[in-house]
């Protein structure tokens, strides 16, 4: 087999399978620090019992995420050394600074929130919470300015053969950075939220601790009633937007226009075959894509017939998983919406059918995630960084397929041992359930 391929194959099961746990432990954090912070400012035993059962189920899925994690970055050493060797300079830079700046703080202060309760104050067991959240974020910021650089490269000239860094703020607030961060933070949020949701109405159905699993379920829905709304607009239309300008190529796969056209339709459905490539059973709403990417309807988008046909990505996976995405952000926001009606309406607690569709739809904000990665790295191919570099051309010459394939084999059984670890104990908590109210409320 091509050892390229097996190469690419190798770096997809490593990233997404890492990308279960930090959008998970991104959301979960940012809810602890409302929720501890309501029960120390409230001097509430709910919320405070609330933290402490999350924070069993961040934990172990922080540790689980580093160790997926590690085995990333040593692959730009090994399957992808041609591309280590062109872009170190720039790429290094954000990778250093994650480690440094973010990790170590996320860390450090998840110890202290973990066992610091109430051996520190309150307010400083708050403030690590706070302090494990901004670290998580940090950390995702460099490493998507790092993904953001191969997709809108800047602040940088060819010199020897390689990419050398010349304005370093110029690579860091590259076209896509900072919408890309939005948007995927929002997309951790949505995670965050529709855990603690859903775990929250697990409790419910199974009569556990029902104080704590209301209260739980108001914060986990309300959240995700905002970041799904914010993460289609403005964050989800602005990105899409910056896509259209700096990678129309992209853009053109993703949407399904395969003719440059004025009054661009916005396909809702549709299905990629053949060669030249049409789309089939295509159901379209005229002139709508021209006017939501451009604010006119007579604006013209360029289609996949305005390139040669070695720059375009492969049609079918970016079509099928950028419309997948975007019908599953469409869900949350209406199962958020109608969550947030009962609510209100006092239903929502006692709503079976209701809680069992937020339970099993846990899963379904990882799977979106996922989905959007696969258009962001599939959809920029077939270059490793756009316009820059090729993906063919970046990976080790001395590395052999069957050294790949042997890895990937490896790997695999390590991440199904890893996940299925992970699944066990979230299920072990979980059922366990959080502690039992010691006392009256004080202040709901």
């Amino acid at each position: 087999m091509d050892a390229v391929f097996l190469a690419r194959i190798q770096f997809a099961l490593t990233v997404m399978f890492h990308f279960i746990f930090p959008p998970l432990s991104i959301g979960l954090a940012w809810l602890l620090v409302v929720v501890e912070g309501m029960g120390w400012r409230k001097k509430s035993e709910i919320y405070l019992k609330i933290g402490k059962f999350f924070a069993k189920l961040l934990a172990i899925t922080f540790a689980v995420g580093v160790a997926t994690g590690i085995v990333m970055e040593f692959q730009f050493g090994t399957n992808w050394s041609e591309y280590s060797k062109f872009v170190g300079d720039i790429f290094g830079a954000p990778l250093a600074a994650e480690g440094v700046f973010a990790f170590f703080l996320e860390s450090g202060f998840l110890g202290l929130y973990l066992f610091g309760r109430n051996k520190v104050s309150k307010g400083v067991h708050w403030f690590s919470i706070l302090m494990v959240a901004v670290g998580a974020t940090i950390s995702a910021f460099w490493i998507l300015v790092a993904n953001s650089w191969q997709q809108t490269p800047a602040g940088f000239v060819i010199q020897n053969g390689r990419a050398e860094l010349t304005n370093f703020w110029e690579a860091v607030f590259n076209p896509s950075t900072m919408i890309r961060f939005l948007h995927t933070v929002s997309s951790a949020l949505i995670t965050g939220a529709f855990f603690m949701a859903g775990v929250s109405a697990y409790l419910l159905i199974k009569k556990k601790e029902v104080k704590i699993a209301e209260k739980g379920l108001k914060v986990g829905v309300i959240a995700g009633l905002i970041f799904s709304i914010l993460i289609i607009f403005p964050f989800g239309h602005d990105h899409s937007k910056q896509v259209a300008e700096t990678q129309p190529e992209k853009f053109a796969a993703m949407e399904g226009v395969y003719k440059t056209q004025s009054e661009a339709p916005l396909v809702l459905f549709g299905f990629p075959v053949g060669d030249p490539p049409e789309l089939k059973g295509a159901v379209k709403i005229p002139g709508l894509l021209s006017l939501i990417t451009y604010g006119d309807t007579s604006k013209e988008v360029k289609g996949i017939d305005s390139f040669e046909k070695e720059d375009l990505p492969p049609l079918f996976i970016t079509f099928t998983s950028y419309h997948s995405m975007i019908l599953l952000g469409t869900f949350f926001v209406f199962l958020m919406i109608w969550s947030t009606f009962l609510l209100y309406g006092k239903k929502l607690f006692k709503s079976m059918k209701t809680l069992r569709i937020l339970l099993w739809s846990i899963p379904l904000p990882f799977i979106a995630i996922q989905l959007g990665w696969i258009v962001a790295e599939v959809g920029r191919q077939p270059w490793i960084v756009y316009k820059i570099l090729k993906t063919s051309d970046a990976a080790s010459v001395t590395v052999s397929s069957g050294e790949i394939l042997f890895s990937i084999i490896m790997f695999s059984l390590i991440y199904i041992a890893l996940g299925a670890l992970w699944l066990f104990l979230l299920a072990k908590e979980i059922k366990h359930g959080p502690e039992k109210l010691s006392g009256e409320e004080v202040t709901v």
